[in-house]
């Protein structure tokens, strides 16, 4: 029974493709998104705050429900070029081979649902979220024109990939004095990766296998400090740990019909966040900065090859995202928001080829959204977002064959393998807020 629950709730808030930052959701719903990301300082709506500062839902003081639904849509692009081999002498000839494949991967939903419990005069707050925080994903078709897309063994042949994790969250948060407040988070995971062809697992004859979708839970926490100074100063900061997972365990299929399992762990990592908010009559504005530490954490710390030709993991570096936001609140129940993204780029050139199965980088993020205050009840909102991954990332294609002396990845000397991508998303929201109804005499 719990497992049917969990299963319905994360093809619910399932996300095909979401990668902004690293693999990390940059935002959470159209409010959180149209700032950019930025909520550590500035909570401006309860899935921002749930999201990013635990702690900042003491800023609310009414119970609230918000459902937000987008979709969004991705173009990765992949690039590659081999020198060509005599086939008698096994020497390069002088002549090269390149292509490109277009990603033909559709439009994905994305939504995210948030309730928080506050209550004036108390020093409690409770809330509680379902979020679809992180994912890449991508569908290269097999072409005989790019020769990375040229059918195994001589390319990888047909490419995709789609991860998906569902995070569950209980959040409390205290106020310890009409300034400051405290906030922790319990977290629950949920996730699901599908390979094709799968990298983690030992090629035999025929080349690597094809996995099916394989299923992993974790388990970490969150946890905040929010300091309002009443007079339009704001500050935040919070942790949110690892959250540790149980192995993939993958049922492979070769070309040749031959089967095999193999594990592969791919954990969360570590995110601190500190953040600055300022507001008045007419405008909120909000700054985040963000350390996610992928160097320390199972899945992306490692890479390289095996002794037995299966990849070891993505390879990734820590990065730093910076967002910020302003809200104009000058128009009556219609405030506008912009918002801007930036991410530093955790895959390392060398190691580029390890990581086409998640090409979607971005490096530069724009949002524009609005609201509309229906009443004392209802809020909807709207936000437009598009990214480019800026620079192509670009690195040699690696072959265990070429493995020698100074060369421990095995790089093709003239090869190259790129990659980049734009995203756009249209995402709606609505909001509710429980107000008791004043009796009269």
């Amino acid at each position: 029974m719990k497992t049917t629950i969990l299963r319905s709730l994360f093809l619910l808030f399932s996300v095909s493709v979401l990668s902004q930052a690293g693999h990390i959701m940059q935002g959470v719903g159209a409010v959180n998104m149209s700032m950019g990301g930025a909520a550590t300082g500035q909570p401006l709506d309860i899935s921002g705050a749930l999201q990013w500062n635990p702690a900042s839902i003491s800023a609310f003081d009414d119970k609230i429900i918000k459902l937000d639904v987008g979709l969004f849509f991705s173009s990765p692009e992949l690039f590659s070029t081999v020198p060509e081999f005599d086939s008698n002498t096994g020497q390069p000839t002088g002549n090269f081979f390149s292509g490109n494949t277009k990603d033909d991967r559709g439009v994905s939903p994305m939504p995210a649902l948030a309730m928080v419990w506050g209550k004036e005069g108390s020093k409690h707050t409770f809330g509680a979220s379902a979020f679809g925080i992180s994912g890449f994903g991508v569908t290269f078709p097999e072409s005989m024109t790019n020769p990375i897309n040229m059918p195994q063994p001589n390319g990888f042949g047909h490419i995709e990939s789609d991860y998906i994790l569902l995070q569950i969250g209980a959040t409390w948060a205290y106020e310890l004095s009409d300034k400051f407040s405290i906030g922790v988070e319990p977290t629950f995971n949920y996730s699901t990766l599908e390979l094709a062809p799968n990298p983690t697992a030992n090629p035999n004859g025929s080349g690597y296998p094809s996995a099916d979708k394989a299923t992993a839970t974790g388990i970490g926490a969150q946890f905040g400090l929010f300091f309002d100074s009443g007079s339009g100063f704001k500050a935040g900061a919070s942790y949110k740990t690892t959250q540790k997972f149980s192995e993939f365990e993958f049922d492979n299929t070769y070309l040749d019909n031959s089967t095999a399992k193999n594990k592969f762990q791919m954990d969360y990592p570590a995110i601190l966040s500190f953040g600055l908010g300022y507001s008045n009559d007419a405008i909120d504005l909000a700054l985040d900065y963000r350390m996610v530490d992928y160097e320390n954490t199972d899945g992306f710390s490692e890479t390289g090859w095996t002794t037995t030709a299966s990849v070891s993991g993505f390879g990734w570096e820590n990065i730093s995202i910076l967002s910020a936001g302003l809200q104009y609140k000058g128009v009556d129940k219609l405030p506008l928001r912009l918002g801007y993204t930036y991410s530093s780029n955790p895959i390392p050139e060398d190691v580029a080829f390890f990581n086409i199965p998640a090409t979607a980088i971005i490096k530069n993020a724009f949002q524009l959204g609005f609201s509309y205050e229906a009443n004392d009840n209802w809020k909807l909102d709207i936000v437009y977002h598009y990214g480019s991954s800026g620079d192509a990332t670009k690195g040699q294609v690696l072959n265990p064959m070429f493995i020698g002396a100074g060369n421990p990845l095995g790089a093709i000397p003239g090869s190259e393998v790129s990659y980049d991508m734009t995203t756009s998303m249209i995402q709606f929201g609505v909001s509710y807020k429980f107000i008791k109804t004043q009796e009269t005499n």
